[in-house]
């Protein structure tokens, strides 16, 4: 029995329908993490250099972020369902493909970049199902809060994850997992989910797709290759020329030679949608590489087993998905923007804390406070966020919508990881200076590293807090849908 494609009033099935949709978001961005713990493993066995082994994450989150645009348009174009289903049948065999990746770097890389292109699939038609579903209002708001709180948790839950599989299974098995996650959520979407489309005329616009994820990879490439080829080198500065001609590219097609671009730029005027997406970048960039680095600061310079890097994120999961709860309440309240400002301002002060790491610490001296206070705020960080971002957009822009906030978070994920890493290595290079360098002497300056690395994501938290506080509407408790307002 399948869920009807048509239906007058409120969907019947629409909260069994959100539990489909929240655990394939679940498992979408859990995949962004979830290789966290098991990097060093991936390390060990692949050859992995340091500079390269972030493209484990970054291949995935590149292509997730760079089509994620054009997931939305065919999600739009071609039915959401439809879109979704699909989507997860290729997201499973990918992820299949991926964990058999046991004798080439390369062969992994392009496995995740197969995997992130999917999940631009997946993850748009999934929100958009979700804003078409619910009507706008409080009873819209418990349901992206619920949404919030498994993708924010997914994140956390993922390094959880991540190293029990490692520990007991081995590192393909972070892979593996998505599998019967991915056909159980395809079993079940033809069952409870309503099938839905814009109704405007729209096309693909695949050449704009493909010169931003472009230029997006050539710029991340640059700053990740840019401390070993040198910030003023040939390469570097060239590199960063093509990434710029392939971006300018992209405006001009969307501005002028298609007839239905990926990013119509007018939605741009939307100042919920500006703000939000410009917040979610930062958001991206802080906190993206916060996993990483406390995954390797807790492996490799505290001697953590994988196991135990897991479970040193499980009070941090608990957190996301508390405060995540607390802020979908919150927001009916108040409004999006007082609990974004709080979350991004929390976030801000965790990233500054981590700063304090040592190479002689401990997780209950240098981790656990630091990583509570972080938890906190991207639980009030991505509710507000992904409120704000759809609130005020028509039926046949959900799917642009939804693909823009998640596009913000993982190109500002990989474009952070890559300056915040290249910034990590090269005081690492300082700190051990030229030669071989002493076993003894590595892991203070990963230490070292990694501080700077936290103090420069604690400045682009910092940006996010004040973009949040001049450039996000605030909206009154008068303009709230009748609904929310009477239930505050």
């Amino acid at each position: 029995m399948s869920a009807p494609t048509s239906q007058s009033g409120p969907d019947p099935l629409r909260w069994k329908a959100l539990v489909v949709l929240a655990v394939a978001q679940f498992m979408v961005v859990l995949d962004a993490s979830i290789v966290n713990v098991a990097l060093p493993s991936i390390q060990r066995d692949l050859d992995f250099s340091d500079e390269s082994l972030q493209w484990v994450v970054n291949a995935y989150t590149l292509a997730f972020g760079g089509f994620l645009l054009l997931g939305g348009r065919a999600a739009d174009l071609f039915g959401r369902r439809r879109v979704f289903i699909a989507g997860l049948g290729l997201f499973s065999v990918a992820s299949l493909v991926g964990g058999f990746a046991t004798t080439t770097s390369e062969w992994l890389i392009i496995a995740r970049g197969v995997q992130g292109l999917v999940a631009a699939v997946v993850a748009p038609a999934a929100l958009s199902i979700v804003t078409t579903t619910f009507t706008e209002g409080a009873e819209r708001n418990k349901a992206l809060g619920i949404w919030g709180a498994l993708a924010g948790a997914g994140g956390a839950v993922g390094v959880l994850l991540g190293g029990m599989l490692t520990e007991w299974a081995g590192w393909e098995w972070v892979l593996f997992v998505n599998v019967p996650i991915g056909l159980a959520a395809m079993i079940a979407a033809p069952r409870f989910v309503r099938e839905s489309k814009g109704t405007e005329e729209t096309s693909l616009d695949i050449a704009g797709a493909t010169l931003v994820t472009g230029g997006l990879i050539v710029l991340v490439y640059a700053l990740v290759d840019a401390e070993s080829a040198g910030w003023g080198s040939g390469q570097t500065l060239g590199l960063i020329a093509l990434a710029l001609v392939l971006l300018a590219a992209f405006i001009v097609v969307e501005l002028r030679l298609v007839k239905h671009p990926v990013m119509p730029l007018q939605i741009f005027r939307n100042r919920n949608v500006a703000s939000a997406d410009g917040v979610a970048l930062l958001v991206g960039a802080s906190l993206f590489s916060m996993f990483f680095f406390i995954s390797l600061y807790l492996q490799q310079v505290l001697g953590f087993s994988a196991l135990e890097a897991g479970l040193a994120y499980l009070p941090l999961a608990l957190t996301i998905i508390v405060s995540a709860g607390t802020a979908s309440q919150l927001v009916t309240r108040v409004g999006p923007k007082p609990i974004l400002v709080l979350g991004l301002v929390l976030t801000t002060i965790g990233l500054l804390l981590f700063t304090q790491i040592s190479t002689d610490g401990s997780f209950l001296g240098d981790v656990l406070i630091p990583s509570l206070v972080v938890a906190a705020g991207l639980g009030f960080s991505f509710v507000p966020l992904t409120i704000t971002a759809v609130a005020g957009v028509t039926h046949n822009e959900a799917g642009l919508a939804s693909g823009l906030i998640n596009t913000a978070q993982q190109v500002g994920g990989a474009l952070g990881l890559a300056v915040l890493s290249s910034i990590a290595n090269s005081r690492v290079s300082d700190v051990l200076g030229p030669g071989r360098p002493n076993p003894a002497d590595v892991p203070n300056a990963l230490t070292e590293g990694f501080q700077i690395a936290f103090a420069v994501g604690a400045g682009f938290a910092l940006i996010g807090v004040v973009i949040a506080l001049f450039a996000v509407p605030r909206v009154a408790r008068e303009e709230l849908p009748q609904e929310v307002a009477v239930g505050a």
